[in-house]
């Protein structure tokens, strides 16, 4: 027997596909830090904990929900969270989703068919080309560049990728994992393209708490004039430092659209049950919880950049947001790195994981020499992350 040819073409995880050579290092003693997974290791607001224990304590059958979600939670997020943050919907405007990464999948799926096209902004987040993948849709990339900061490309950039195929622009605001941060007018420029073309714009929007600039996030759900174009994807993992539960959210004003997505949502029953209740429960966490995440992170991007950008032959801009930084290393091969400082470096005992960049390009031979590092630890280990990172540096031969 044979496996199917998409089986075997399937792209692994760029984040992922070095977990084996890791757990192989730290079932070998070895102390492996972390910087290649966007899994915060802060600790979920006490609200969402005690809302699954109650519910847990009291409930004796774990059944299905609506395909569409608990309407406690749906009504809560419009209510509770979207209204707060300026982003006025409807109950009938938003669907919970297993995570954010089935409402992007199925987002594609609704504004592309098999052989459309959909333009994007690389580095990209790597699960956009596996999603375009599965579904027979061609990713187009826009190029960002390092070096300026991830600076928006002027629109004709976007317009010589414009054929009839393209249906949607997709991007992540801010962005995994480059950590640009969008500007309002860069938004209301890549609103007026989709609405000029006919286009979808399909913004994930899971890092939103994690602005580190002066002006706030602008959501593309308020580009005026793109109310039907517009979906937008989100997820209480990395607001709520939720990862586990699973829950997302498609959300969009486009009737079609929101039809549409029930249907996807009924093919897979219903969300996570569970997780569906810490959801309720965040929704409570006070404002105090997200100050305190927010000047963390703050010192820990500040810890990892300044530290990545004293190493001899690193480049690493300041990210605006998120929790990753794109990094540039004195090496030909950030993968052949990556793999090395798994298998065969050792300091003190301890080596560094890192995500090799490549994949989250569309352009050839981009990415080759960058690494993205997720400044996701706490700053003590960060620093010792770096030393290790150094170390290796200096005997590394490619």
């Amino acid at each position: 027997m044979q496996i199917s040819q998409k089986a075997a073409q399937m792209p692994a995880s760029a984040i992922r596909k070095l977990v084996p050579l890791a757990d192989a290092a730290k079932a070998a003693g070895v102390k492996v830090y972390h910087l290649n997974v966007g899994a915060p290791d802060i600790k979920s607001p006490r609200e969402a904990i005690d809302a699954v224990i109650e519910k847990c304590t009291t409930m004796h059958h774990l059944s299905y929900t609506n395909s569409a979600g608990f309407i406690e939670l749906r009504r809560g997020m419009v209510e509770k969270y979207y209204k707060k943050i300026g982003i006025d919907i409807t109950l009938d405007d938003i669907l919970i989703d297993v995570a954010g990464s089935e409402a992007f999948a199925v987002a594609m799926q609704i504004a592309a068919d098999r052989g459309d096209e959909i333009i994007t902004i690389e580095p990209f987040y790597t699960n956009y080309q596996t999603f375009a993948f599965l579904n027979g849709i061609t990713l187009k990339a826009v190029h960002s560049d390092i070096h300026d900061g991830f600076k928006v490309p002027d629109m004709s950039e976007f317009e010589k990728l414009l054929t009839p195929k393209t249906k949607a622009v997709l991007l992540s605001n801010p962005c995994n994992p480059s950590g640009k941060v969008y500007s309002k007018e860069e938004m209301l420029a890549i609103g007026e393209f989709c609405r000029k073309n006919d286009l979808f714009l399909i913004s994930d929007e899971v890092y939103r708490e994690f602005c580190y600039t002066d002006e706030p996030h602008f959501s593309a759900m308020n580009i005026p004039g793109c109310e039907q174009n517009v979906i937008l994807v989100d997820s209480v993992s990395k607001r709520y430092n939720l990862c586990g539960a699973r829950i997302g959210c498609m959300v969009s004003r486009n009737k079609e659209v929101m039809a549409a997505a029930m249907k996807f949502a009924q093919s897979r029953l219903c969300p996570p049950v569970l997780g569906q209740y810490a959801a309720i429960g965040a929704l409570d966490t006070p404002k105090s919880y997200f100050d305190e995440v927010h000047e963390e992170y703050v010192r820990r991007r500040d810890t990892a950049v300044r530290l990545l950008n004293e190493i001899p032959g690193v480049f690493t801009p300041v990210p605006q947001g998120a929790v990753d930084t794109m990094v540039e290393l004195p090496v030909k091969d950030a993968e052949a790195f990556a793999r090395w400082l798994l298998t065969d470096f050792r300091y003190e005992n301890s080596t560094v994981q890192l995500t090799p960049a490549a994949s989250f390009y569309k352009t050839p031979g981009e990415g080759k020499n960058i690494a993205r590092v997720a400044y996701v630890l706490e700053v003590p280990e960060i620093e010792k992350a770096m030393v290790v990172l150094a170390e290796a540096l200096k005997v590394y031969k490619d």
